[in-house]
């Protein structure tokens, strides 16, 4: 899988500002798209906290080479849109744990993505040269930390209430299939006491999720959130029906090697391997789940597993 290929170059156009109400700030995308190429799947990508649709270049510009057409929101917890942003991750979590918001932020983020799959005629008229050239029946989600809350929330994931009732169903039948990287996993006794106190939503339940999902996890990601260690972000694929693949990165921490930028400050195990094997395996997951018959999936999974020191273990369901 390291021979020289050439794929098409990527055309990437932001920001296109969707029609919204009752929002405090312009819903904002990037639309990344092959520069050619016809009846072209779509993923709709979730950025995790305090980020926005400008990062993770490592991974859409892949996926855009690839042949999916890639949609970005900016959410309102992103830094870019913060009157007064903080520098640090520490601060911004900290600033962000005033937010009067913040217990209804990822229901924002849900609705925000409703709002992008609502408008894809008006991106797709947005980026020149586009029209036409969408495969709106292969549509996919993805998303990394709290953007794969958002995207299991998507794919049918249910959050646990105060009193153990159940919140409404929120999946949306138009995605067909789901990336989770380093997402959260079960709630109640898995989740630490800040957990509980700030981020309620994270008790949630897996059960209802039923879109087929890719979950990717790194196997030394140790988060203050969950008393469980790195195990709890397999949970989404040990606890759902829907998620058939799992992924563990051999040394892998939440950043997964690097995958939310070229050699930003918030990645602790930069490792470009890591991040190639999450491009390589991701694609061609989505490859074969919306494309039924092609076998780019197991393909890859038997070339990563018979790799003499392998990156990364692979189980499927």
């Amino acid at each position: 899988m390291n021979h020289i290929v050439k794929f098409p170059p990527v055309v990437s156009v932001s920001p296109i500002t969707l029609e919204t109400s009752g929002r405090d700030y312009p819903l904002q995308v990037r639309a990344s798209v092959p520069a050619y190429g016809e009846q072209l799947p779509i993923i709709v990508f979730s950025h995790g906290f305090g980020s926005s649709m400008d990062a993770y270049a490592p991974l859409v510009n892949y996926w855009a080479a690839h042949g999916f057409v890639v949609i970005q929101p900016t959410f309102l917890d992103s830094g870019t849109i913060n009157p007064d942003p903080k520098a640090g991750h520490s601060e911004a979590i900290q600033a962000y744990l005033q937010d009067p918001r913040k217990l209804m932020m990822w229901r924002y983020r849900v609705e925000d993505v409703k709002h992008v799959l609502d408008q894809v005629d008006l991106i797709e008229n947005s980026v020149p040269g586009l029209k036409g050239r969408l495969d709106q029946s292969r549509i996919a989600a993805a998303g990394h930390s709290f953007g794969a809350q958002t995207t299991a929330t998507l794919l049918g994931t249910r959050v646990i209430n105060a009193d153990r009732s159940l919140s409404e169903d929120m999946h949306d039948p138009r995605i067909k299939a789901g990336v989770l990287l380093s997402a959260g996993g079960r709630g109640g006794e898995a989740l630490s006491p800040f957990a509980n106190e700030h981020f309620p939503h994270l008790n949630q339940s897996y059960a209802q999720m039923n879109t087929p999902a890719l979950v990717v996890a790194g196997d030394q990601d140790k988060s203050p959130l969950t008393t469980m260690g790195p195990e709890w972000f397999t949970d989404a694929y040990k606890l759902s029906p829907g998620a058939n693949s799992l992924i563990t990165l051999i040394g892998g921490e939440h950043m997964l090697g690097g995958i939310s930028g070229y050699l930003v400050t918030e990645t602790t195990d930069q490792s470009p391997a890591r991040v190639e094997a999450v491009q390589q395996l991701t694609t061609a997951y989505l490859r074969s789940v919306l494309y039924p018959g092609d076998l780019a999936w197991p393909l890859a999974c038997t070339y990563f597993q018979e790799r003499p020191n392998p990156i990364a273990q692979i189980i499927n369901k």
